[in-house]
């Protein structure tokens, strides 16, 4: 609620104007801006604007009086964060951000832990802008690697609630980029900045006269603007035009689309889609732009759950009618080290490659625990959207130019200590050594205290050639709550041949940033057996790693290719499938592959120890598409050929 009539903030486009004049100005310069965009064969640069979430009724995080934490400075402060290694060509997921803990204490009751989720990228001005949940700031790259943060709160003092930044909308308008967070009261301002790099913002417009949890703006080739929303599982998602000129509403919000479970088997609610105790939520609402169509995205069914992952439905037109893409969710990833495909965005780097970012689901100390993920994404030649998500979580090169997304960006380095033996200087209670290896991000080791000298080693089973490793801190017993600055982690890696005589391989003990997720391309590879990862400081709590993960090539033969692949799909629930097959020798995972034709299986499915699989995500009037392979520490396997089950 307003305190009395708010001045005027000054301008970036014209100290002084009132309000009205200040936005038209800024549309006058969107005019000139779209018309270069246009001429220069980049309109879709216009259109990255934010989705993203935290709950509706079931959410918390103030519910019922808005949703969002006040910090007490609002000054700003830029935090460095790992740079790109000379010759970096590669990253991986979860991305190493320094993730806040969660702001919120009743979601911290099971113990204090890092959090996002909701993420929106935005290239603005040449530069990578990345907002997500609760961040109290946002990051900002050239490269999509390397990211530094910007310390801000967009809270005003009466705006009391917990929720900074909840499920952002971002978006672009000529040289100005605008952000507005998610609210169910009209008493929140969109805020613009054209220097987000220096931390300079002004109110657009205060207050913006729509409540919206999960919105996220969208600006047409004819310069039209739009705004959709919503996060709910009983309510549809909405849209309206939004005037350009006042950024008041035109007209009445249109129902748009709703979740249909009974026909779409990876819309029903739970871990196992089983609909458990209730029904599934549609949220994170994303509307791009491709030719002359409209897609617009949407998380589904739970972001809790393994299956989180992103629908789409087309329409000629911005407000709808809309139809489901034959291929959905376009964005899936239940299996891996690191699950989850939901609630992001889908938008363009500077060579044009389209990508798709999401949120990870970690999920243990709260339901909200999570992370961000990125993913090579794009439109194939019938228009169809896909995000792919294979091998997601391991290395993937980043964007050096324009690329066929459609063509693996997987390094081909596999995972050399999936399950190997450990040797650790202590463990906390049943925190045990091998959760550190079980590809599982759910699960941790945990030493017995934080101090400098605890350790893990991983032994590789044979000498292998070494590329890259990627340490996943867990949160045990951490002390804080909300964005930290000045927190840092160091340690030292060792690598030895034979367990006895060792060489430093990565030395971070001097390192003054924060990495719950680092990750090191070596500058050469080594090779080795052994490796030991030495702590010197954590920033809170215990010395706890939830994947320690080795990546290079084994120095025997890839597996065999899998044979009798056996789908199960009957009348009773067209909805379900049981998969099984021959285990392949040596092989530890494997990747099914299912789609809606034999040449499009951009759904991928990795699974862990097992011959087996329940895939419970189709839509039931329609025939799928399936093959297979499998994977160990010294390659992939040739697929299977094609199977088609009606």
């Amino acid at each position: 609620m307003q305190r009395g009539p708010h001045p005027p903030a000054p301008s970036p486009l014209g100290e002084g104007e009132p309000a009205e004049n200040r936005v038209s100005s800024l549309l006058v310069s969107t005019n000139i801006f779209f018309a270069q965009v246009v001429t220069s064969g980049l309109s879709q640069l216009g259109q990255l604007f934010n989705t993203a979430r935290l709950p509706l009724s079931r959410r918390g995080g103030g519910r019922g009086v808005g949703g969002f934490v006040c910090l007490l400075l609002l000054t700003s402060s830029l935090f460095a964060q790992p740079t790109r290694s000379p010759g970096q060509l590669t990253y991986c997921n979860p991305l190493n951000l320094d993730y806040g803990y969660t702001p919120i204490p009743d979601f911290a009751k099971a113990g204090r832990h890092r959090a996002t989720a909701d993420p929106v990228i935005t290239l603005f001005k040449g530069e990578y802008y990345l907002f997500s949940t609760n961040q109290w700031g946002y990051w900002h790259s050239p490269d999509l690697y390397s990211w530094q943060f910007v310390s801000r709160s967009f809270l005003k003092p009466q705006h009391k609630v917990y929720d900074d930044l909840c499920a952002p909308a971002v978006f672009v308008l000529g040289d100005t980029l605008l952000v507005f967070g998610s609210t169910h009261e009209k008493n929140f301002p969109i805020w613009m900045s054209t220097n987000p790099k220096a931390n300079e913002w002004k109110e657009a417009v205060e207050p913006f006269q729509i409540g919206a949890w999960d919105p996220a703006f969208f600006l047409d080739d004819d310069g039209k603007l739009y705004l959709y929303w919503g996060s709910s599982n009983t309510l549809p998602l909405y849209g309206q035009q939004i005037s350009r000129h006042t950024f008041q509403p035109i007209g009445q919000p249109r129902e748009l689309i709703r979740l249909d479970d009974t026909k779409f088997g990876w819309q029903r609610f739970g871990e196992y889609l089983d609909n458990t105790f209730l029904d599934p939520f549609m949220e994170g609402a994303w509307m791009t732009k491709h030719g002359s169509k409209y897609y617009l995205q949407y998380g589904a069914p739970g972001t809790e759950f393994s299956g989180y992952a992103d629908g789409v439905q087309v329409s000629d037109k911005p407000l709808g009618p809309f139809t489901p893409q034959p291929h959905n969710p376009f964005a899936y990833k239940p299996g891996g080290f690191a699950r989850g495909a939901g609630h992001g965005n889908t938008f363009q780097d500077t060579w044009g490659n389209w990508w798709h970012l999401s949120t990870l689901v970690v999920s243990v100390k709260n339901n909200f625990e999570r992370r961000l993920g990125l993913g090579p994404a794009g439109f194939d030649q019938d228009g169809t959207l896909y995000s792919n998500t294979t091998f997601g979580d391991y290395p993937h090169y980043l964007p050096t130019g324009p690329q066929d997304h459609l063509q693996p960006r997987f390094t081909g380095w596999m995972l050399l200590n999936y399950q190997k033996p450990v040797q650790v200087s202590s463990t906390l209670g049943g925190y045990l050594p091998n959760y550190a290896v079980d590809e599982n991000i759910k699960t941790y080791w945990s030493a017995s205290t934080g101090n400098a000298g605890e350790f893990i080693q991983t032994d590789l089973g044979a000498v292998s050639t070494v590329r890259a490793i990627q340490l996943n801190y867990a949160d045990q017993d951490a002390d804080f709550l909300g964005k930290q600055q000045g927190t840092f982690h160091q340690y030292k890696l060792w690598y030895s041949e034979n367990g006895r005589k060792w060489k430093v391989l990565i030395d971070k003990s001097q390192n003054k940033t924060d990495v719950p997720h680092d990750y090191i391309e070596l500058v050469k590879p080594v090779k080795t057996r052994f490796l030991k990862l030495e702590n010197r400081h954590v920033p809170t709590g215990t010395f706890a790693l939830s994947g320690l993960r080795v990546f290079g090539q084994g120095p025997g033969p890839a597996p065999a290719p899998v044979t009798d692949l056996v789908v199960l799909r009957t009348e009773k629930d067209k909805r379900s499938a049981w998969l099984k097959w021959t285990a392949a020798s040596g092989a530890y995972a494997y990747n099914i592959y299912t789609g809606i034709a034999p040449d499009k299986l951009y759904s991928c499915l990795m699974v862990h120890g097992q011959s087996e699989y329940y895939f419970k995500g189709m839509d039931k009037d329609r025939p799928y598409h399936f093959s297979i392979e499998a994977l160990n520490e010294n390659g992939v396997s040739a697929r299977s050929p094609v199977l088609t089950v009606k």
